[in-house]
């Protein structure tokens, strides 16, 4: 398990706005335009937002002309799923071995 590639998946899910731009991008990809209207913030904002989902591998942008469209990365999306499956596991075999109290 990598904990840096962890520590900056929950680092970018740490902040309100970030975890808003996940969410209006689960449904496919959405340009920053409608991103900036969406949020009601200014576009050096979206921008760092935007670089520090990207850095973490759960966003993907992609270029056209001027504009940038974003869309959810399956693979940091798995990433992160199996990381948590793994967290579960684990607790539910120490609860399974160490009773509690």
């Amino acid at each position: 398990m990598d904990e840096k590639a962890m520590a900056r998946i929950f680092k970018a899910l740490g902040d309100e706005n970030r975890v808003k731009i996940v969410n209006l991008l689960w449904n496919g990809e959405v340009c920053a335009c409608r991103l900036l209207s969406e949020l009601s913030i200014s576009q050096p904002t979206l921008s760092h937002h935007m670089k520090i989902l990207c850095d973490s591998g759960i966003v993907e942008g992609r270029k056209v002309g001027t504009w940038m469209y974003y869309k959810i990365s399956k693979a940091g999306i798995a990433v992160m799923q199996n990381y948590l499956g793994h967290l579960s596991q684990a607790n539910e075999e120490c609860l399974e071995k160490t009773p509690c109290c």
